[in-house]
């Protein structure tokens, strides 16, 4: 697999699916490229195959802290169930896994075990990892344990509220929904497509994120890419329906969107989704971004209930002419987005060369990935070079941005004149969104678990003294 030059790592800005806030990242940035440089990860035509298997799994993204160093863990992924911090995978025999053996990292990869039994929560993707052959495991081995240089940095220990801290019972929930079939080629496919295949549902586990969750928080397999939340953002639908997916693109415009994050009037790539194009799918070379475009735009259309095209909604707006001169109060929405969002979206949201269109923009088809974009900015940097919105958050760097009813507005006007106008938002919309999204019915049923218990327990005591009474009494 051929990848293209200039792989630079950069901590995330924002988390997978969390909370996690734009501006200490953005802080800690210049402290995580001096540390990044010293791993040196740049590929050229020598570097192994394990070097760009793990470029192409993003690896680096989920097991580097902001301002850490590469591989060495530490980074807070949130959860339903609460934070989540990454492992050290460097090959430190102290820290890291350094002791492993290349049985017990496949093991780690596709089980999701530890070689002292402990059960790992599927935030790390070994449901998709357990689809790698053989081959690309040994080659991942190869290179964490000879190529990357080892840190010995203790992480942060997860440490999650009963019952999800019990990871004895990831075995139920493995035995349930984790399978530990390899990828197996469809001779009916054609050799691309099936490429595209193993990266989307395999290395680059695009599944994980687009598939959407049932109550138990496994994959929903009825309905593949179908689009899923991810705590504050939402990974949108990715099948073949020419309405409710994205079968209305070309593989071209798939191509260029997988490789810099950008289709003009189509879509722009922010929260997790940015970063998975600035860690790895920029660095992919054209044959694998083919095939995944191949891969997607022959799967099973499945319609969500969209009645049109994320990508068409909005037309340019003539508000700056009309309402200018008026009262705040009257039209809240406009004069926050004329003060502050026009300068350089302009004023009829037509965007420029620089800043993209409100307007033919996914980004403005879903009110939550909206809300999510001006909380926590948008960043993502492409062939070195950056493209960054700040976070306009009240909980931002500086404390006069935007508070929860002035994003509520402004989102309700971007809404209503260039992208999805039947949808509405509040400003508790806005602190959801905020506090990591909505909760998932099993982080809610969770918090009865401990009366429950303590019910069940005291039933089963009076049970106890029943039994042992009539016992008695026949005695």
């Amino acid at each position: 697999m051929n990848t293209v030059l200039k792989v630079k790592v950069m901590p995330r800005k924002t988390g997978r699916g969390t909370s996690t806030r734009y501006v200490l990242a953005s802080v800690l940035t210049l402290v995580a490229c001096i540390a990044s440089s010293a791993q040196g990860q740049a590929l050229d035509d020598t570097s192994s195959p394990g070097k760009r298997l793990a470029i192409a799994a993003d690896c680096v993204a989920c097991h580097t802290a902001p301002g850490g160093q590469p591989f060495a863990g530490g980074y807070p992924l949130s959860s339903p169930m609460g934070v989540i911090y990454s492992t050290n995978i460097t090959p430190s025999k102290s820290a890291g896994i350094g002791g492993y053996t290349a049985e017990q990292f496949a093991r780690a990869v596709r089980d999701g075990v530890t070689p002292n039994g402990t059960h790992l929560y599927p935030a790390m993707p070994y449901t998709s990892y357990a689809k790698m052959t053989d081959a690309d495991v040994a080659d991942l081995y190869h290179y964490f344990m000879h190529e990357v240089q080892p840190v010995d940095a203790t992480t942060q220990k997860t440490d999650l509220d009963f019952p999800f801290n019990i990871r004895a019972s990831m075995l139920g929930w493995n035995a349930l929904f984790h399978s530990q079939k390899r990828f197996t080629p469809d001779p009916g496919k054609s050799a691309e497509v099936n490429r595209g295949d193993y990266l989307v549902n395999a290395l680059a586990h695009c599944d994980t994120c687009h598939t959407p969750r049932n109550v138990l928080m496994a994959a929903d397999n009825s309905k593949p890419l179908a689009g899923g939340a991810l705590g504050s953002w939402y990974a949108p639908n990715i099948t073949s329906d020419k309405t409710s997916g994205i079968g209305a693109w070309s593989s071209d415009d798939l191509v260029a969107y997988l490789r810099t994050g950008h289709v003009e009037g189509k879509a722009q790539a922010a929260g997790p989704m940015a970063e998975a194009v600035e860690h790895s799918l920029q660095h992919l070379d054209d044959v694998d971004l083919k095939a995944i475009a191949a891969y997607l735009l022959q799967t099973q259309p499945i319609n969500t209930g969209e009645t049109k095209a994320r990508h068409e909604f909005g037309q340019a707006s003539s508000d700056e002419l009309t309402l200018r001169g008026g009262k705040p109060e009257d039209n809240p929405g406009w004069h926050i987005f004329s003060g502050t969002c026009a300068n350089c979206h302009q004023a009829n949201g037509q965007g420029t060369r620089e800043y993209p269109s409100l307007f033919h923009n996914t980004a403005t088809s879903r009110s939550d990935n909206l809300i999510a974009a001006i909380v926590y900015g948008v960043h993502r940097e492409v062939d070195g070079v950056a493209i960054d919105m700040p976070a306009f958050g009240p909980d931002a760097l500086f404390t006069d941005r935007l508070n929860d009813q002035q994003i509520a507005d402004v989102s309700n006007y971007v809404l209503s004149r260039y992208g999805n106008d039947a949808q509405k938002v509040s400003a508790a919309d806005v602190a959801q969104v905020r506090a990591g999204g909505p909760k998932a019915p099993l982080a809610v049923m969770a918090k009865f678990a401990p009366p429950a218990i303590i019910l069940a327990c005291i039933l089963i005591a009076l049970a106890v003294i029943l039994i042992v009474r009539r016992r008695r009494l026949e005695v």
